[in-house]
């Protein structure tokens, strides 16, 4: 680490190592996002696979691995454009995915993602102490990967990975035991569930979190299932047909939903207007570097993208934006002067919102990882902002007379949200990569480029991948021939959530009250955490961000989120008592706990990561062969309840082993 100015980072094999990974992890996130709307984080997997790989050749180092799991994980990030797209076809607009169109909606909105974050790294990395979980567990596992002697840091990592894969392949393999359970119960008319859940890499993930941001999210869950299910549950006629656990879960989707939307819409604004002004001195501190020749002295791990080289890429992305918008309205034949203000209309919007979420979505990944960032939430909030500006456009050009106009107009919504959403996912992976590289010592402009060569690739991968499988499984609702199976269709879930909402926008029939209820109780939560920090001097906090996750993501993701929090927490506490009963320094305990607690975590999130990889591929070719898309499941009769406490049990233990591996540090 000491001589790292002579090490090599951007390499030629790196390059060709990261575009493989890209290749495998996008296809594999395409398909499961499209069958199961979840996708895995890729950066993880991706640095333990360019570690065992660049091993077998001479020279490679930390830096070097550290770029290829920053290629790869860009890639694989994009590809949550498919929570958006599928819509056109959904909505019958697209009859396929027209290949440039797909691949300049990919290439565009990614690289303008990795360049609106910088500005944001010296804000949101270097200067911020926001968590950045995976980011964090990924250079964990690059250094100990590098630390040839140490042996302390591999063994931690090793441990969590295996009890992570294990109970994986258990619950996503062979399925004997559930990922999660939950007790639902009436109180006369309204129904509430206590949730749990069973993820070792969401439990890893929750540890870095850190105890304020578990609270907060422990809030909204409250909130969710305390107070808005059970309202909603009892003052709702329940259908016949439908079971409590269904029907509370319905309108948790169609209206506390909502509320959550809300509160992580205006917790983005004000987290936007909290980092303006650092983010407005960044800038001009980029800019004003242009001009001094002495800028070439700066360290190399200052050094991001030239501004000039950013003020370039921007141009060339927003051109790239504009010939795909031409291409999609060419066929429509509207007049050249409409045609024309739509195209710098929504040119505008895609680069301008894309602006502004980028820093949330930085914001949320660095609070609680890429992998639980609820980023769909941000595809809705830029569907809301695009449709209400083009709803005016429509009005006055009388598009909106007509259910033709109206369905043109959602579809431009659509695809506009999609340059968005790109934009979104990559600024969401962009920071935590970048935090990666500063606790790595990273050259920041290198990583910068390596991200845009992730984006071109993985836009290839995506557009290609796309194509393939709608032809050969259908979406659900969209199937490209007559006779096909509609039960192998991919439901495509969060697509077919951004068509429903801007398909109620347009046609004037989405309830707008639970969206704004979130706003109003973000802003009540706003003025509560401010006027924590301000009493308590910084040391309370009750992000607002957090809340709403919490509101918006399912229990079963929450929960374990949680309880690492809480595992944090109490660890530490119980390192003071120790500390105070032996005489020990309590800092330097706190520190090897730390390093061993950070170590675990990661290999939880690996382990968990890379079982998720697999199993992709083991059920990617099952269907694809015409087999079940659980082709290992031992299909045990009655066995819900013992899966459930299997589950529970498993872990359980895990969080012992946890913890007795992070006490190591009384004895270490």
């Amino acid at each position: 680490m000491n001589n790292q100015k002579a090490l090599r980072e951007l390499t030629l094999r790196g390059m060709i190592l990261g575009a493989l990974i890209t290749v495998i992890f996008t296809a594999s996130n395409v398909y499961l996002g499209l069958k199961v709307g979840m996708t895995f984080a890729s950066s993880i997997p991706a640095a333990v696979i360019s570690m065992a790989v660049l091993k077998m050749f001479k020279g490679s180092n930390i830096l070097e691995n550290n770029m290829v799991q920053t290629q790869a994980s860009s890639a694989g990030t994009l590809s949550s454009v498919i929570f958006v797209l599928p819509a056109l076809l959904m909505m019958g607009y697209w009859q396929d995915f027209p290949f440039w169109q797909t691949l300049l909606i990919c290439v565009s909105g990614g690289i303008l993602g990795v360049i609106f974050t910088v500005p944001l790294r010296n804000v949101m990395v270097v200067k911020s102490d926001l968590p950045y979980p995976e980011g964090v567990a990924a250079a964990e596992i690059l250094k100990a990967g590098d630390e040839a002697g140490k042996e302390s840091g591999v063994k931690e990592i090793m441990a969590g990975g295996i009890i992570a894969a294990v109970v994986s392949f258990l619950t996503n393999g062979l399925r004997i035991i559930t990922d999660g359970a939950s007790l639902w119960f009436k109180g006369g008319a309204a129904i509430f569930q206590i949730p749990m859940g069973f993820s070792f890499a969401l439990l890893g993930a929750g540890y870095l979190v850190g105890m304020m941001g578990g609270i907060a999210m422990l809030v909204g869950t409250l909130f969710t299932w305390g107070a808005a299910v059970p309202y909603f549950t009892a003052t709702t006629p329940m259908p016949a047909d439908m079971g409590i656990a269904d029907f509370a879960m319905s309108l948790w989707k169609s209206k506390v939903r909502f509320i959550g939307v809300g509160v992580i819409g205006i917790a983005a604004i004000w987290t936007l207007l909290v980092l303006m002004k650092p983010m407005i001195q960044g800038m001009s501190q980029s800019f004003r570097a242009l001009k001094d020749k002495n800028n070439i002295n700066l360290d190399r791990t200052s050094q991001d993208l030239s501004p000039k080289a950013m003020i370039y890429t921007i141009l060339g992305s927003t051109v790239l934006i504009i010939i795909a918008l031409v291409s999609f309205l060419q066929p429509v034949g509207l007049p050249t002067s409409t045609t024309f203000l739509f195209v710098v209309l929504c040119t505008l919007l895609a680069v301008l919102i894309g602006f502004l979420v980028a820093a949330a979505s930085g914001y949320m990944a660095g609070l609680v990882g890429s992998s639980s960032s609820p980023i769909s939430g941000i595809g809705i909030i830029s569907i809301v902002l695009i449709s209400l500006v083009l709803i005016v456009v429509g009005h006055s050009l009388g598009l909106m007379d007509s259910k033709d106009g109206q369905r043109f107009l959602t579809a431009l919504t659509i695809f506009t949200s999609a340059i968005v959403f790109c934009v979104a996912t990559i600024s969401n992976d962009n920071l935590q990569d970048l935090k990666t590289g500063y606790l790595v010592h990273a050259t920041p402009w290198r990583q910068q480029f390596a991200l845009i060569i992730g984006c071109i690739v993985g836009a290839l991968v995506i557009t290609s991948v796309l194509e393939i499988l709608y032809h050969a499984y259908g979406f659900a609702g969209a199937m490209p021939r007559e006779g096909m199976d509609v039960s192998q269709a991919l439901s495509a879930p969060q697509a077919t959530l951004m068509m429903t909402i801007s398909n109620g926008i347009f046609s004037d029939n989405l309830e707008w009250t639970y969206i704004f209820v979130g706003i109003g109780f973000g802003l009540s939560l706003i003025i509560i955490d401010t006027l924590l920090k301000k009493s308590s001097q910084g040391r309370l906090a009750l992000p607002t961000l957090a809340v709403g996750i919490g509101i918006y993501l399912p229990p079963v993701v929450n929960v374990p989120l949680i309880i690492g929090a809480l595992l944090s927490w109490l660890i530490q506490r119980h390192l003071r008592h120790y500390a105070k009963r032996s005489g020990k320094d309590i800092s330097e305990l706190n520190k090897k706990a730390e390093r061993f607690g950070t170590l675990f975590a990661a290999g939880l999130i690996v382990g968990e990561s890379l079982i998720g990889v697999i199993m992709a591929f083991i059920i990617a070719a099952s269907v694809t062969s015409g087999g079940s898309d659980a082709p290992l499941a031992l299909e045990l009769a009655d066995w819900d309840s013992m899966a459930e406490i299997l589950g529970l049990v498993a872990f359980i233990i895990g969080i012992a082993i946890f913890t007795r591996r992070v006490l190591k540090a009384k004895k270490a």
